[in-house]
């Protein structure tokens, strides 16, 4: 079955998930033509940090029943509206300073197997860029990586007790990183949620 990126904003996708467009690995659909059926056709599922969380309510049944049969879901951003019993709402750092952006491996994962962790808190000089606060880790949930010194988790994998996998990444997009980690984060984005509804 297909993964499915949601573009939820104007503009071309992100350039670090070109090849895999035009490999047919990756479908690419603006959230605005999202329908009940793309769902119930896609194995995997990729959404930006700009999803209309609102909107996406109406999805959330759907959602429920990709999940239900192994897919999985890699979502970006601050969780503000809990589309799946478990989750619950971003909870940002409260003014952090750069101590509280250092970022910690917590578990090992196949998207971050072989990169330094500290090396993604950076962008041109400038932390936080990575996220400021964390989605709440679900029971059972695998934290991944933390941040500051309470190693809140940033990113966090959930196999749910229902079905399907969810990974979480409270900040900025993982799969828009430009440069050369960027792109390798890009390709393993994929795989993961290729590896769903099999």
């Amino acid at each position: 079955m297909k993964v499915l990126l949601i573009h939820s904003h104007y503009g071309s996708p992100p350039a670090t998930y070109a090849d895999h467009i035009a490999a047919g690995r990756l479908s690419v659909i603006r959230e605005r033509d999202l329908s009940v059926d793309d769902l119930a056709g896609a194995g995997g599922l990729i959404t930006t940090n700009h999803l209309d969380q609102i909107g996406f309510m109406h999805y959330a049944e759907a959602v429920r029943a990709f999940l239900a049969r192994g897919g999985r879901w890699f979502f970006n951003g601050h969780i503000l509206r809990p589309f799946v019993e478990g989750l619950g709402n971003y909870v940002p750092l409260d003014r952090p300073k750069r101590a509280d952006l250092v970022l910690t491996r917590l578990n090992s994962h196949p998207v971050f197997d072989g990169i330094d962790q500290s090396s993604l808190e950076e962008n041109r000089g400038v932390a936080g860029f990575y996220g400021r606060g964390h989605n709440p880790l679900p029971e059972g949930g695998l934290a991944v990586n933390g941040i500051g010194p309470q190693m809140r988790p940033v990113d966090w994998e959930w196999s749910l007790p229902t079905g399907g996998r969810i990974f979480s990444h409270a900040g900025n997009d993982l799969g828009s990183m430009t440069g050369e980690r960027g792109l390798v984060l890009a390709d393993r984005i994929v795989e993961w949620a290729e590896a769903g509804a099999k």
